[in-house]
Order: C-alpha cells, then structure tokens, then sequence
C-alpha cells in the first residue's frame, strides 16, 4: 500500500493571539509549516512551535508569505520581483536561525496563502520564488501544490520536492483551489475530508468538484490549523488512512 506525510500549517499565533491548538496537532501530523512572522507568528512563537516539534518527531519547514500580518496573507499584492524574492529570503532565513537555536532544523519550504494561489498559476514567480528561498538554503525540499505549476517550477529547477494534496479544500479542474470566498471552498467535516483523502490517495489522483481526476504523485496531505475543526480533521484524516492500510511517514 502505498506510504504518505501528513503536513499543517501552524505556528500562527502572534503576542497575545491565538490561533489553532498546535499543541495537539503535532501530535498527529508528520510535518509543520511554522510560519516564519510575515503573514502570522513571531519570534517566540517560531520558536516554541518549533521545539515542540522536534520534541514529537515532526519535520519543520519554513512557510513564508506576503509581509501582511493584518490580512493573513491572504490578500493579493503587487510589488517588485526582487523585493519579494528578498521578503522570501528574509523569512526563510529567519526558520532557519530560529531553529538552529532551539536544535532543530527546517528541512522544507512552502508558500503560504496568497503567495501559494499566485505561483500555482504563475510558474516564473513560482520559479523565482524557489530560487530565492533555495539561495538562503540550498538543499530544501520545496512542498508544492500537486499538478500546479508550482510542480512544473521545481521539476525545471531541478530542487526536490514533496506534492501535496488539501484535506480540507475544495478544487476547481486545473488542480487550483477553489477562492475561500465561495461556498463548500472550505471543507469543515472531519468524515468527509478523512473520506476524501483515501480516495484520493488510492486513485493516486486529485478528485475535483466536478468529479474529474487529475493523476499526480501525492506525497503529502496537508490539514490547516486555522479552522476550529483543525484537530478533528487531522484525526479523521489519520485514522482514515491508517484504516485503508495506507502507512503514514515523513516525506
């Protein structure tokens, strides 16, 4: 049967606020994708997200975003190239300095939010945004959304790279996510999305809304510790898998 990772997105809390239970979700995910204080989190956060990591066994992975902590970074802006290409290094950087302090060490990157819709339709920025993350560290393994031209990007770079798949998303035919602000975007039942990923995982395939199949590898599934249902979909999605025999592993 075959093997896949399971990667959230976390480390989003900022000062005072708090979002998602990452606690308990690193106790169910194989890989984490700490925010590294541009779109969401800050420096004690990175930190703390990160040793609790290393503490359960969980890869870290730098998840930079557009400088837009009042947006989330979810907001579409427009600004020079190589401006963004140095906002990705800056964050990159950042992961990488915080974990090295607290023992551990960021072994992936991906795109957060906006700056990830934008490169899986724009294959120059996907390219050149890899390239400014992969200046500050070489040898990182680029999480791509699968079928993309995200994917097309890493494949003409070379780099390695680990595709993933949503649990909790919804997707429109050319393997792009369906925008947040239409109904059923967002997947919020926990049965559902464990439903949909043993499907997706055996058919070795991305399974649209319209019911379409688009073949790709999956190598990882991602569940969003964002939403309030974040820790019951990531346990659905576990024992989902683990019940159709599929084994779940690192990247």
């Amino acid at each position: 049967m075959p093997s896949v990772d399971l990667n959230a997105d976390m480390g989003e809390s900022f000062g005072p606020w708090k979002m998602g239970d990452d606690a308990a979700l690193l106790k169910i995910i194989t890989s984490a994708n700490i925010a590294c204080g541009g779109h969401a989190g800050d420096a004690d956060v990175m930190a703390s997200t990160m040793s609790i990591a290393l503490q359960n066994g969980v890869g870290i992975g730098a998840h930079p975003g557009f400088m837009d902590l009042a947006g989330f970074g979810r907001n579409r802006i427009s600004m020079p190239r190589a401006t963004l290409q140095n906002q990705i290094r800056y964050q990159v950087a950042a992961s990488i300095g915080m974990a090295r302090s607290v023992g551990a060490k960021v072994r992936h990157l991906k795109l957060h939010g906006a700056i990830g819709n934008m490169t899986s339709e724009d294959e120059q920025m996907a390219k050149d945004l890899y390239e400014a993350a992969l200046s500050v560290a070489p040898d990182l393994i680029v999480m791509v959304l699968a079928a993309t031209t995200q994917q097309r990007a890493v494949e003409a770079l070379g780099c390695p790279f680990a595709a993933e798949i949503f649990a909790d998303r919804a997707y429109n035919d050319d393997a792009t996510l369906v925008d947040r602000s239409k109904p059923g975007a967002v997947i919020h039942d926990a049965d559902l999305a464990g439903k949909r990923m043993v499907e997706m995982v055996k058919a070795g395939a991305i399974i649209t809304e319209s019911g379409k199949h688009i073949p790709t590898r999956i190598d990882t599934i991602c569940l969003h510790g964002d939403t309030p249902e974040a820790v019951q979909i990531a346990g659905s999605v576990r024992s989902s898998l683990e019940s159709a025999g599929i084994t779940l592993r690192k990247f």
